[in-house]
């Protein structure tokens, strides 16, 4: 049991990347489309590419979704609108009436048989409005006067003609022509105003019942126009698809899918979908072990790798479900400029263009998707560079969507034929994309502080000479920090001569001896006043004194939160080289015992990338050419000869990724700049 816990700890790192690995394959897995892929691919007005298709299948051809809309809407516009007849208020409307006549009545000034027929003339009116319905201004609005409307009374409908129904700009006419057979007086003015005030629409417009009717007229559409039976002749071989072709094709390729996708083959097709995703994201993995070895190693960084590729599968997938039209919104160019910002262009690339293979599965069109984001890709990985310049980022998205427009236009008039049918509208979705994509400034930063990794934006804010640490490494140690500058210079040159990262190596280089802060007077270059206090203390005690700059130096880099990836130039920037100078006054001063070599080795680790490599060299070099009493050229090309070769010897550039041929440049750099500060020339030969 100890062995297997001992087992597991050991490789705890492996067991973690395995599990990421399987978690990332089934989400990808999960968001993929829950259907079958149609083995042929075929375009409008494109020759069918394949041997005589035909039928394997019996099959209904499927409308296309024009001439279902078109269906539809002469559903709703020739549907019946439904309205409910309220039979209780002409009852209470004709008891309301009689009861004022009534109450008219009882009056001894009023001529009661006058008011009897008042009575009888209003109950007729009060009839004739109510016969067919008294219909609200509201409702006749929605009404089409030339067709029939269903009136629904209790639990039986009519069918009425809307002219028959009563309306607010009749009654008062209706009114008034009933009572006309009677003189003028009081009592008829009585009725006359009292039936006008009393009268009101009993008909509403039934919306629920009329949906319901909707719903159901909708539902006994067909969505299928003919059938193809079994063995049928679909298309020939060179037959342009179009027309009922094309319709056939569809309706094959959906009729395929939904026949794949049973429950007895989903087994199957999910066995399947994990093996290509599974090869995806190895391929991804292998990439990372042959080439970026340092992030492999690296459990965060993977993990923030396969999250921005499942992050971007997520949104894509969304938004096809969606809305498929919105297809080309989603900004995916903000992945390769996340991973260029904190890794390099080609790790950018490379997992851009897996991922875009992996949203084939998901997009319709998947061909000109497919080349569509990978030409953004490759153009957003050209353009996109030094992001902490304000207007690099925003010429570079300029230049993206412009090739996303510019891509699209040229898909559109090949499979149109001419640029007469193109989407205008998606050009806009391309204009949105770019503004979406001015998000990865966001994630950037976001990023930075979940994963603590570093871009060049953090880069440009922590190489300013007037930051908190660097101004407190001017004042405790005026001579460090100039030789941090002149090594940064150096080390800036040579990255950019090698294509290393600059902005990271100068950095770098401006805190490598932070450390130095702790005992500055210890350090030949903060010794102005020529007292070297080395001359009171052993050789052990100067070694160590100076092999504890490193150590000082993460900690006080830590102390003020500076990035890992920048302390890790301080750790590496002497390797493991020996402080030679007090390991030499040793041995002399002790020559018959046996010098321990660790006690004046610094701990490491050996530099393991070209900007930790290059800033040990410029180091080594700045600081060796201020031992030159009279420096010549000649003097400065010997000393970096031997500086750089002893470098080598100690197999301090073994995990560091560097070249021969880089080591050369590098030293080729460094010489010349170094002459300049010298004010020097190549001496030529009389």
């Amino acid at each position: 049991m100890d062995k297997i816990i001992n087992s597991l700890y050991k490789n705890n790192a492996s067991i973690y990347r395995v599990l990421l690995f399987i978690i990332t394959t089934f989400s990808i897995v999960y968001l993929l489309p829950k259907g079958g892929q149609f083995r042929y691919d075929f375009s409008r007005g494109k020759p069918w590419q394949y041997n005589n298709l035909y039928a394997p299948f019996d099959f209904a051809i499927q409308k296309s979704e024009g001439e279902v809309s078109l269906e539809i809407k002469q559903v709703k516009t020739s549907l019946q609108q439904c309205f409910s007849y309220d039979l209780e208020i002409p009852k209470k409307k004709k008891e309301t009436f009689l009861k004022m006549m009534n109450s008219l009545s009882s009056l001894d000034s009023v001529n009661s048989l006058e008011i009897e027929k008042l009575t009888d003339e209003g109950e007729q009116i009060i009839k004739k409005v109510y016969d067919y319905g008294f219909v609200d201004e509201v409702s006749k609005e929605k009404l089409n006067e030339n067709t029939l409307i269903a009136v629904r009374k209790a639990h039986s409908i009519e069918d009425v003609p809307f002219t028959k129904l009563t309306q607010s700009k009749e009654i008062l006419p209706m009114i008034v022509e009933g009572f006309s057979i009677f003189k003028k007086s009081f009592s008829k003015d009585f009725a006359v105003k009292q039936l006008s005030e009393l009268l009101e629409p009993n008909v509403k417009f039934d919306a629920e019942f009329t949906q319901k009717g909707l719903d159901e007229a909708i539902k006994e559409i067909s969505y299928t126009k003919g059938k193809i039976s079994k063995d049928e002749l679909i298309i020939q071989k060179g037959d342009i698809v179009e027309g009922r072709n094309f319709n056939i094709l569809k309706s094959l390729k959906e009729t395929s899918k939904s026949q794949i996708w049973t429950k007895s083959n989903y087994n199957w097709l999910v066995f399947g979908y994990t093996i290509l995703v599974s090869l995806a994201l190895l391929m991804l993995l292998l990439f990372l072990h042959r080439y970026r070895l340092d992030i492999f190693n690296n459990n965060s960084q993977v993990t923030f790798i396969f999250l921005n590729v499942l992050l971007i599968i997520f949104a894509q997938t969304l938004m096809v479900t969606y809305n498929p039209d919105l297809l080309y919104v989603i900004p995916l160019t903000i992945l390769p400029i996340v991973l260029k910002a904190f890794f390099d262009a080609r790790l950018g690339l490379f997992t851009h263009i897996l991922t875009i293979l992996l949203l084939g599965f998901i997009v319709p069109n998947s061909f000109e998707f497919i080349y569509l984001h990978i030409i953004a890709g490759i153009v957003t990985i050209l353009s996109v560079s030094e992001l902490y310049k304000r207007a690099s980022l925003f010429i570079s998205i300029l230049q993206v969507t412009f090739v996303y427009m510019i891509t699209y236009f040229a898909f559109s008039i090949i499979k149109e034929g001419n640029a007469a049918n193109i989407k205008w509208e998606y050009f806009g979705w391309f204009a949105m994309n770019g503004l979406l994509s001015f998000l990865a400034v966001f994630f950037i930063y976001f990023y930075e502080k979940v994963f603590g990794l570093v871009s060049d934006v953090t880069l440009l804010e922590l190489s300013n000479t007037n930051s908190k640490l660097l101004r407190e490494l001017n004042e405790k140690a005026p001579g460090t920090f100039q030789h941090s500058i002149q090594v940064a210079n150096l080390a800036e040159a040579a990255a950019n001569e090698i294509g290393a990262n600059s902005m990271l190596v100068r950095t770098g280089a401006l805190y490598h001896d932070v450390g130095k802060m702790t005992n500055p007077k210890y350090f030949t270059e903060n010794q102005i006043t020529g007292v070297n206090p080395h001359n009171d203390l052993s050789p052990k005690d100067s070694a160590q004194i100076i092999l504890n700059h490193v150590i000082k130096g993460i900690e006080i880099a830590k102390k003020n939160k500076i990035p890992d990836r920048i302390i890790d130039f301080i750790r590496t920037h002497h390797g493991t080289n020996l402080v030679y100078f007090f390991y030499k006054k040793e041995q002399e001063d002790n020559p018959d015992v046996v010098i321990d070599k660790k006690k004046f080795r610094y701990q490491g680790p050996i530099p393991f990338s070209k900007e930790t490599a290059i800033l040990m060299i410029c180091d080594s070099a700045e600081a060796a050419s201020k031992s030159l009493k009279n420096p010549t050229a000649q003097s400065i090309d010997e000393l970096i000869d031997k500086v750089v070769e002893g470098q080598k010897n100690n197999n301090q550039f073994i995990n560091s990724d560097i070249t021969f041929r880089e080591i050369e440049k590098i030293k080729k750099i460094i010489k010349a700049k170094l002459m300049n500060i010298y004010h020097l020339r190549v001496e030529y030969p009389e």
